[in-house]
């Protein structure tokens, strides 16, 4: 990815939250990869204008235009699949902030489109390109697990637009199936207080070993963005997480793993373990939804 670019892929922005502001920044940024990369405008539902001399088109011209190669989707998780299979259809390459879709057939659907169309579709995961995940990755390796649990809070999150909390809250499960491999469901609860945008999610795994993994999801008011983990191996514990650093550039580094696959320079085996953990994981997510909505 040193070399001079032969060509520029036009881009696109879709929803300019905050992935959405940090996509763009990126893109104008004089960065190996953004040199493959030509912004050509951003899409969004409100009247913006201009974003820092980027400016708004609509989607109709986004999906339509010949200088649009590709859609960087950072929308809201409700609507990733609609957006998704537009561009697609357009002929379009897309990157997708996760969760890519609120439903596992849903994501199998669309993995069967990009084929399709020769189009490369890439689901974000800056979770694993965090400094932490680097530190549990080493830590955990050659050791073998008695048993392990997660805990996430945060503050409130609707449901109707970032979809149920295994959904939302898929970048831990990614954690957990990329440390420990596949795991199966045994039980999940759901806490719910509307009225006090409050919930707590607990599920309950199994590693291919039958070694037990506790998933905790809790959000509401007043509850500081945090994660405590505590993971028992035979040859010691690890309890929660030292401080390893800042994690510096996480959209970057995933803007380069895109590019790289728009080069083809990932292997079909690299592409094909990749898909079968982010799909595993969006089963796991709707298994868990299931369960919970059994349980009411």
């Amino acid at each position: 990815m040193n070399a001079e670019p032969e060509r520029k892929f036009g881009v696109v922005v879709v929803g300019v939250g905050r992935a959405g502001s940090v996509r763009i920044r990126d893109l104008r940024s004089p960065h190996a990869s953004s040199a493959f990369l030509n912004l050509i405008g951003f899409v969004s539902r409100r009247e913006l204008g201009n974003i820092e001399e980027v400016q708004q088109i609509s989607l109709e011209d986004a999906l339509s235009s010949q200088e649009v190669e590709v859609a960087f989707i950072c929308s809201e998780s409700s609507s990733h699949e609609d957006y998704i299979r537009q561009f697609l259809n357009a002929g379009k390459h897309v990157l997708v902030e996760y969760p890519m879709t609120l439903s596992w057939a849903a994501a199998q659907d669309l993995w069967k489109l990009a084929e399709q169309k020769g189009k490369v579709l890439h689901e974000e995961h800056v979770e694993l390109l965090m400094e932490e995940f680097a530190f549990l990755k080493k830590e955990v390796v050659g050791k073998e697990l008695l048993k392990g649990s997660l805990l996430f809070t945060a503050g409130p999150l609707e449901e109707e637009r970032f979809g149920f909390p295994a959904f939302s809250g898929i970048s831990r499960l990614t954690w957990l199936v990329s440390l420990f491999g596949e795991l199966s469901l045994v039980s999940a609860t759901l806490e719910e207080r509307k009225e006090d945008q409050y919930m707590k999610m607990t599920v309950c795994l199994e590693t291919e070993n039958k070694c037990p993994l506790t998933w905790i999801e809790e959000k509401g008011p007043g509850l500081k963005r945090n994660r405590h983990l505590s993971f028992h191996f035979k040859s010691g514990s690890l309890e929660n997480m030292p401080n390893v650093g800042v994690n510096k550039n996480i959209f970057l580094k995933d803007q380069n793993i895109f590019v790289q696959k728009l080069l083809g320079q990932f292997s079909e085996k690299e592409l094909a373990a990749e898909q079968k953990r982010i799909l595993h994981c969006l089963w796991l997510a709707e298994e868990i939804q299931k369960y919970c909505s059994s349980k009411k």
